[in-house]
């Protein structure tokens, strides 16, 4: 039987348990990689798991951690088996939007959960993956992005603003270590249809439905980008890409005459 490209490597995802997380868990399953999903639901980590042992035979690991909390990110990793702990790939995927209104009238705990779960969640995890990596002197980190990182837009403020310090991060991290011959590219989606307007608007299934006049990108179409860059040679390192639906223009110019 023919080895997958994947075979005898490791890919590390945050936020697995839907969205671009799960798409990319399934594309480099099917692939043949060894995959950690992480996520907060024990129980979407476990069907995902599940589904990939079953459907494309590979070993997965599913760790239930907040990447908002240090301590869990460093327990997690910390106690990582000597056979997981030789991670390849790490895509840092868990990010999210709470909120749309003008810097005046924010609420608070919105910011908060934004840059503790965009922002210090990614460090945190890069601080924990990193040095495994540097010990091997091999490694890939994927900081999935988004346009609001690269275009602020009205009433994006903050959310707008930890994109940004995902896209000055990664820039960040590829100069610190590629001298360990660690790769690192940033991935800057526009609009993608997943839960991400549900959790944005609180569960507001109404105020969710922004994508039934316009066909956004696909979870599987952020998934596809993620494998094409994980997958160059060895010498080959794509620093950044910005990605939109055809529709979409910039952050705020849509064609929405129709899917």
């Amino acid at each position: 039987m023919e080895e997958k490209e994947g075979s005898h490597k490791t890919v590390l995802i945050t936020g697995a348990t839907s969205g671009i997380g799960r798409a990319t868990a399934e594309l480099f399953a099917k692939n043949g990689y060894r995959i950690i999903i992480t996520g907060r639901r024990t129980e979407r980590l476990a069907t995902l798991q599940s589904v990939l042992e079953a459907d494309f035979n590979v070993e997965v690991l599913s760790l239930t951690f907040d990447v908002r909390k240090q301590n869990e990110v460093e327990n997690a990793v910390n106690n990582l088996s000597e056979d997981w702990r030789n991670i390849d790939i790490l895509v840092n995927n868990a990010g999210l939007a709470k909120g749309f209104a003008p810097i005046n009238e924010g609420e608070l705990w919105h910011w908060e959960t934004m840059i503790d779960t965009n922002l210090k969640g990614l460090l945190y995890m890069t601080r924990a993956v990193s040095p495994l990596m540097v010990a091997r002197k091999t490694g890939f980190i994927i900081n999935i992005g988004s346009i609001a990182g690269k275009e602020t837009y009205p009433n994006g403020n903050v959310y707008c603003a930890t994109k940004a310090a995902v896209d000055v991060l990664s820039k960040g991290m590829r100069l610190d270590l590629h001298q360990h011959n660690i790769r690192v590219t940033g991935i800057h989606p526009g609009h993608v249809e997943t839960e991400f307007a549900l959790v944005r608007f609180d569960g507001d299934e109404e105020r969710s439905k922004i994508y039934t006049d316009f066909q956004p990108l696909m979870a599987s179409d952020v998934a596809d980008t993620i494998y094409y860059v994980a997958s160059r040679p060895a010498h080959v390192n794509i620093e950044d890409i910005v990605m939109y639906s055809t529709q979409q223009a910039s952050a705020t110019i849509i064609d929405k005459s129709g899917r």
